[in-house]
């Protein structure tokens, strides 16, 4: 379809909502979120269908059913699924504070659900939404919310099929929690798993790191430093797109979200049993987020990304694989950053830039708590 075409069609599908929500004859004329908006009534359906279905304007959406039915045709489209499987995939975002540089808790929570169906070899179709919010959050900053979390499912392609909205007392959370789940498929022949792991497979760095950690940790404003240091919150499905098609063998993926490549580092060499020799230098880190972690004793292997990933490929592959991500939005500057070795088994090794090395281990504590 010309892409003007989908436009002028989204286009008229978002007006097609909004005017069947007119015609309802309902209003949201509240500024702040009350015990109301929850209770089942007037007020939660004009929650609903002001602040949800006019702007995620879907079509199963807006029938308000108990469930999204989307058919299977629609879910399978474009994808060869003959011996293909389903991927379903869960989480829940708790970020403090909801907006921060670069993003908010909105596309986090899409971004965060097309990922982890991304990096598991699937592609991210439909999505569902589940809100938590807190007596008195101010319904102007619900809207812009889930402005951000449309933004982010019209960029990666997946549809908001349904969801659930609950209120509760001032205090009993922290203005807005998002619960979201998501479905995709995984075309057939497609299989990333630890076990297909080899020695002397490369292991590629998707991008930057440690970016979406400390710009939430700026944004708390507890600290005396002030950088200009956005997240890296993104959909990563066309990067992986284009690396799975530039590498068609690739063994594994992982997004680096919480406990940062560091940990998910360990995870793969202790899942395979083989060891992961990474290069310091090969490991990028933007030189303001690096001073903000050297500031507060913060080891950038450890800091949450929103928007990298971890991928291991075959050696013969990995540079057509790096040059693949390099044409995506979002992998300009991605990397072969190790490989995977016999020893130290089921461990991580850096080689620094001196020509020494240590060990890297998995990450003990929480040195920046929701930051997701």
């Amino acid at each position: 379809m010309d892409p003007k075409n989908r436009l002028n069609d989204d286009e008229e599908r978002v007006n097609s909502t909004i005017e069947k929500v007119r015609r309802r004859g309902i209003r949201l004329t509240d500024d702040h979120i009350t015990l109301a908006h929850g209770a089942g009534g007037k007020a939660s359906a004009a929650l609903v269908e002001q602040v949800f279905v006019a702007v995620f304007a879907d079509e199963e959406l807006q029938n308000l059913g108990d469930a999204g039915v989307v058919p299977l045709a629609d879910l399978l489209a474009g994808v060869e699924t003959d011996g293909g499987a389903i991927a379903l995939s869960t989480d829940s975002y708790v970020v403090n504070p909801i907006e921060f540089p670069g993003g908010s808790i909105g596309d986090l929570a899409v971004n965060g659900t097309v990922n982890d169906l991304s990096v598991s070899g699937a592609v991210p179709k439909v999505v569902s939404a589940a809100f938590v919010l807190e007596e008195g959050l101010p319904v102007e900053t619900l809207r812009r919310i889930v402005a951000d979390m449309k933004a982010a499912a019209d960029a990666a392609g997946v549809r908001i099929v349904t969801g659930d909205t609950k209120v509760v007392p001032h205090g009993a959370c922290d203005q807005l929690y998002i619960t979201t789940a998501g479905v995709g498929v995984v075309p057939a022949g497609r299989t990333l798993h630890a076990d297909s792991v080899q020695r002397g497979d490369k292991v590629i760095l998707s991008g930057p790191i440690a970016d979406h950690g400390m710009a939430v940790m700026m944004a708390r404003g507890d600290l005396a430093i002030d950088a200009p240091i956005e997240s890296d919150t993104r959909a990563v499905n066309a990067m992986v797109t284009a690396l799975l098609e530039a590498a068609p063998g690739t063994r594994w993926m992982r997004d680096a979200t919480r406990g940062g490549v560091g940990t998910v580092l360990n995870e793969l060499a202790m899942a395979t049993g083989f060891g992961v020799a990474v290069t310091d230098d090969d490991i990028l880190v933007r030189d303001m987020t690096r001073a903000a972690c050297d500031m507060l004793g913060i080891d950038p292997l450890y800091v949450a990304n929103e928007g990298t990933f971890v991928a291991v490929v075959p050696a013969d592959e990995a540079e057509a694989a790096v040059a693949a991500l390099h044409e995506v939005p979002g992998g300009e500057q991605a990397r072969i950053v190790g490989r995977v070795v016999a020893q130290p088994a089921a461990s991580v090794v850096l080689v620094t830039g001196f020509g020494g090395t240590r060990m890297v281990d998995m990450l003990v504590g929480d040195p920046l708590p929701r930051i997701c």
